[in-house]
């Protein structure tokens, strides 16, 4: 059997807590993240660093910070990219006002600039909820961009409000080449993945869930929803702001505040509500199918007679297709990819004796 457990037994309470409990599940990440940092750089090329595997580490990213907001705190929002503009602009302005500041930090404090705004346009779930909160959060979608735009400071004064990558430079180590910049963002995104599936199975992450499931009953048994809620804003802003540096520093090279647009948080959304709720493994799978499935439409759209389908009605069908998927997803599996994946592992663990 693929996943046998016979013979792997917890000895201790830290192997009890552990993510992967089963010895297959550690050597199947150890093997992919040993594939990923060294032999991904190595075999890869400028246009798959550049259009498919760099997108796709941030797309995951910033599904992992709606995902920890609205998956598993329940608080639905649609202010994912403006979150992300305020990370991107603050660290850009880190870089451009601290001299011989670290990549690092300024990726560090654009994250925690964005948590301070994601907290405060966060302030009204505590009265309010559902439609009305999603309502509030697109407040910021609009705020943002206008004051990042009307406000020459924060993109130094650029005539089109434009800002631009700084050097990407960490201890003398350039990370500006493409697989260099898949290198800086493969590491920061496991990095913030690791954080965050601890965060998930912590007393947060278990009061996030007790508040998504029933706020009212999660009061009543002590969980302070005042802090809880505040808490999943500020994390998950923080995770957006990350996404919206790497987003612009590590795949643009420049953006504009119109490059975080309500689109992108649409974008956001959808990765989470295809790969899944509630569900870290979901990010991944949601930002390959929102990354790779235009590509295939592109593929298959290059195959069929030409000028039967131009670039305009490509566009168009995609977003058709886009929707049609959403609406599949949500009626026959809310769940999304992830549990697909998990019927998948389970069906691994019994065979061959049951098909």
């Amino acid at each position: 059997m693929l996943y046998r457990e016979a013979g792997q037994f917890s000895s201790r309470y830290a192997d009890d807590r552990r993510v992967f409990r089963l010895r297959q599940d550690r050597l199947g990440l150890a093997l992919l993240l040993v594939f990923a940092f060294a032999v991904v750089p190595w075999l890869g090329n400028d246009y798959w660093f550049g259009a498919i595997l760099i997108p796709f580490l941030v797309l995951s990213l910033a599904g992992l910070g709606l995902n920890l907001l609205t998956g598993y705190a329940g608080q639905l929002s649609l202010g994912s990219a403006a979150f992300m503009a305020v990370g991107a602009f603050a660290a850009y302005n880190f870089e451009l006002r601290v001299p011989g500041l670290p990549l690092p930090a300024s990726l560090l404090l654009g994250g925690l600039v964005a948590a301070l705004v994601a907290l405060l346009f966060g302030l009204p779930s505590l009265r309010i909820k559902g439609f009305y909160l999603i309502v509030s959060t697109l407040a910021a979608q609009f705020f943002v961009p206008w004051a990042l735009t009307r406000f020459g400071w924060f993109s130094n004064y650029d005539a089109s409000g434009v800002i631009s990558a700084p050097k990407l430079e960490i201890f003398g180590i350039d990370f500006g080449t493409p697989a260099g910049r898949y290198l800086l963002t493969l590491g920061v995104v496991t990095a913030l993945f690791w954080l965050g599936h601890n965060l998930v199975r912590s007393e947060l992450g278990r009061n996030w869930m007790a508040v998504r499931d029933m706020d009212t009953a999660a009061a009543v048994i002590g969980i302070p929803l005042l802090k809880t809620k505040l808490l999943a804003f500020a994390i998950s802003g923080f995770f957006l702001g990350v996404a919206g540096s790497l987003w612009a520093f590590a795949y643009l090279g420049t953006v504009e505040p119109h490059g975080f647009d309500l689109n992108r948080s649409f974008q956001v959304l959808f990765i989470v509500i295809i790969g899944g709720l509630g569900s870290i493994l979901g990010n991944f799978l949601g930002a390959a199918f929102m990354v790779l499935f235009p590509l295939l439409l592109s593929n298959l759209a290059g195959l069929l007679p030409g000028g039967l389908i131009d670039a305009g009605q490509l566009e168009n069908l995609q977003k058709i297709v886009f929707g049609a998927l959403i609406v599949v997803f949500l009626i026959k599996e809310p769940e999304g990819l992830a549990r697909l994946w998990q019927r998948l592992r389970e069906r691994a663990r019994i065979w061959p004796l049951r098909h």
